[in-house]
């Protein structure tokens, strides 16, 4: 089983590691394109690191709506190669890559017009089962089906019978996106990258035109390095570019920022089996099974304010329970909402006004000698992105470099995962846990389970759960300080577990628990302890305020009045 350590000692490793000598290829951004070129890069024998200024998939990469898709409505727009390629990867992930992290899904698409509707809607899904297949990895998914308005209901008794007159039903895939990133750069520094969080690049080296490395400040234990790299690439979504405002370029392309909230309510609010798909004026609106709970999402509007902490406003969260509502027998209302989070696109920008007709596919480029910038797609195809953002760098490295390699490289906990599920009634046997227990576990880890598993050997209270979030073993807050760089509670209660949204509190009755847990791994005296739960309690209060705000404008400026913790 191939493993890799991202704990406190191995981050000041990779740190000091980056700057002792010049590297290939150094990745700026660890979102879920970022994590993927470093992985490309040193599967190719390319000496690798990256960086990112806060936590593994704080931005756009956490925020989705954990969809691995074709994108079905790009078949409306005639999108065939978008679609195509995305359905690859979508089987390569499901089939080879990470078994353990992605995950059937079914939806329910209602019909509300007889005849035309299912002919049309129904060739597109047939295409969409067509083209997946052909695709060579579209199997494992069941083929999509047409049902009767009556068979409909029985599948999703939640929706109201005027609602539709049919439906179709058709599978896609999902995963967790924060775990997902976190897991793809354990995976790249069990092949040698060097891989530090909370390291933020404050410029770039020049040598004449050419960029020739960036001097990164760690935010942590401070401290600045300069790190030397042939090769550097840009992969900071939506900050790509005030990025590349760091060398006066900001290169060939523009980003801009299209704004998507999601809500998360408990799963006994809406009787379904199946998730939904529903028209909206604009676009889509998702309805997704998660767990105990369900995600309600998404909207797709223009954003220019703060790109840290994009905020959900009232208007948002009315747009979505009005939406979902018109279908519902029993209506979703404000107090039924356990979680929102609201996460930002990075848009190629084009003609078009609306964020929606912006450009989903990627764009790689090579602005100044020594700098590639990739930017745009969509999380399903960020392995395509990160084989063309290295194939580009590849071109600034005077020698010959291996093809990419990626699509056949598992990852970490992947490898044995089926052997380990098909023994999970054994494990649970010889550990005293629930057999749903481990499941929860093999879904999460995949065959890293085996090292959760040894925490709770060492120290039996940490097979408990948190009493206020009680999906989680303690094991687990453990788990995410000394093998997946958390450094922080808002780490571990927004990115490695999910209890910001999956608990009315949204964590706040779990923080201390959870401080006292990770004080143990990272050394943090009773002060730190306390200015980590007061933090989160005023990042909770500013959020929740921000969501009874009337506007952008507004939000922006209640959830502005939480600041950033900063390590003392």
């Amino acid at each position: 089983m191939r493993t890799a350590t991202l704990g406190p000692e191995q981050r000041v490793r990779a740190l000091a590691q980056m700057s002792e000598r010049e590297l290939d290829v150094l990745v700026v951004g660890g979102g879920i394109v970022g994590a993927g070129t470093a992985l490309d890069a040193v599967t190719r024998g390319l000496s690798t690191g990256i960086v990112e200024s806060n936590d593994w998939a704080s931005g756009t990469s956490s925020r989705s709506s954990k969809l691995i898709h074709g994108g079905l409505r790009y078949l409306e727009m005639l999108d065939f190669a978008l679609v195509r390629e995305a359905l690859k990867e979508r089987g390569l992930l499901l089939q080879r890559i990470a078994p353990h992290l992605v995950k059937p899904v079914p939806f329910l698409y209602p019909l509300q017009h007889k005849g035309w509707e299912r002919l049309y809607a129904g060739s597109g899904v047939a295409m969409y089962d067509i083209m997946s297949l052909s695709s060579g990895h579209g199997r494992g998914l069941p083929r999509h089906r047409h049902l009767s308005r009556r068979h409909a209901l029985r599948v999703a008794p939640a929706l109201r019978k005027d609602a539709l007159v049919g439906a179709l039903q058709y599978y896609d895939a999902q995963m967790d996106d924060a775990r997902y990133v976190a897991t793809v750069v354990r995976t790249a520094a069990a092949y040698g990258a060097h891989a530090a969080n909370r390291a933020r690049i404050v410029g770039f080296l020049r040598e004449g035109e050419r960029v020739v490395g960036a001097r990164v400040r760690d935010l942590e234990l401070g401290g600045e390095y300069e790190v030397r790299a042939r090769q550097v690439v840009n992969s900071t979504g939506v900050w790509t570019d005030d990025t590349q405002g760091l060398i006066a370029e900001r290169g060939q392309f523009h980003v801009r920022a299209s704004k998507g909230i999601h809500l998360v309510v408990p799963k006994d609010r809406i009787n379904s089996t199946t998730g939904l798909i529903l028209r909206t004026e604009k676009s889509v609106l998702f309805v997704i099974p998660w767990g105990r709970h369900w995600i309600v999402g998404t909207t797709d509007t223009g954003w220019d304010l703060d790109k840290r902490h994009p905020a959900a406003s009232s208007a948002d969260i009315d747009y979505l329970l009005d939406h979902v509502n018109s279908v519902l027998a029993v209506p979703l209302t404000r107090n039924d909402v356990e979680g929102v989070y609201a996460g930002l696109r990075p848009l190629l920008a084009g003609e078009s006004e609306a964020t929606s007709k912006l450009s989903r596919e990627h764009t790689v480029a090579h602005p100044v000698p020594g700098m590639v910038v990739v930017a745009g797609g969509k999380y399903t195809t960020y392995r395509v992105m990160a084989k063309d953002a290295v194939d580009e760098a590849v071109h600034g490295l005077d020698r010959r470099v291996a093809d990419c390699v990626t699509e056949e490289v598992p990852l970490v906990g992947a490898e044995g995962y089926h052997a380990l599920w098909n023994a999970r009634e054994r494990i649970a046997a010889s550990t005293g846990l629930h057999v749903a227990r481990v499941e929860h576990l093999l879904n999460r880890y995949g065959t890293l389970t085996e090292e959760v598993l040894e925490l709770i050997a060492d120290d039996p209270k940490l097979g408990e759960p948190l009493p206020a979030a009680d999906d989680y073993l303690k094991a687990e807050i453990v788990y995410a300080c000394t093998h997946e760089g958390a450094r922080h509670i808002d780490d571990v209660l927004t990115r490695r577990t999910r209890i910001s949204i999956e608990t009315f509190d949204r964590g706040t009755r779990s923080a201390r628990e959870v401080a006292e847990l990770m004080a143990t791994v990272l050394g943090w005296d009773a002060d730190q302890v306390d200015r980590e739960v007061v933090h989160y309690e005023k990042r909770i209060e500013a959020e929740r305020e921000s969501q009874l705000q009337p506007d952008d404008l507004t939000a922006d400026a209640a959830r502005l009045g939480a600041p950033d913790i900063a390590p003392v």
